[in-house]
């Protein structure tokens, strides 16, 4: 429970970290038609990389799932947050990969390349979805542990309900043991004193 409990955690904070990424600069586009004067337009994450809301949206509803399925359907959620996670470092690290991101940009701001000036990466952006990145796959190897783990357990609990079972019921019984063996005894005509090894000098509560 509580390698779920910290899947959990870690989803939620990675929805909350490609949130703020999504609001953070990402491209600035400069413009100069030769009428006015010099523009520049920022790209945010959200306008960037349009896929980083519905992948928050994605891991925030994966931690809240993680409370309700168990077994094949919580293993099913860590590979869907996996793959999510994948997507996220695709996003982060396009960023740094593309060579030119002039042409994406002025047709993101809606800019004619013939007026396009230059581009601009911020990259903190990126680097927050790649952190929100490494925490999903994270998360996801945990709800995978979680998921095998309880897939163990029944198995684990067959064999040893039978043991189980017997502790508990010679706990329940133990107050009152004493003084039912002995009115079998008196009743059978025997030394209750001798009834399957009880002691007499014990006080064992039961007994009058």
């Amino acid at each position: 429970m509580r390698t779920t409990r910290t899947a959990q955690v870690l989803l939620l904070v990675a929805a909350l970290m490609l949130w703020g990424a999504s609001r953070l600069p990402w491209v600035d586009v400069s413009s100069f038609d030769g009428l006015g004067q010099p523009k520049t337009m920022t790209l945010s994450g959200a306008a960037w990389s349009t896929a980083l809301i519905p992948l928050a949206l994605l891991a925030g509803a994966a931690a809240v799932a993680a409370l309700a399925v168990r077994g094949c359907a919580l293993r099913l959620l860590a590979l869907l947050v996996a793959v999510a996670s994948a997507g996220m470092g695709y996003l982060a690290i396009s960023l740094w990969a593309v060579t030119d991101v002039s042409v994406r940009a002025a047709d993101m701001a809606q800019i004619a390349v013939m007026f396009l000036v230059g581009t601009q990466r911020h990259y903190w952006g990126a680097g927050v979805t790649l952190a929100a990145a490494v925490l999903t796959l994270v998360g996801a190897v945990l709800l995978m542990r979680s998921a095998a783990h309880g897939a163990a357990t029944p198995a684990t609990t067959k064999y040893a309900a039978p043991g189980a079972r017997r502790e508990a019921a010679q706990e329940e019984a133990a107050d009152g043991m004493s003084e039912r063996m002995i009115w079998d005894a008196i009743d059978e005509g025997r030394d209750p004193t001798q009834v399957e090894g009880h002691d007499p000098t014990q006080n064992d509560g039961g007994s009058k």
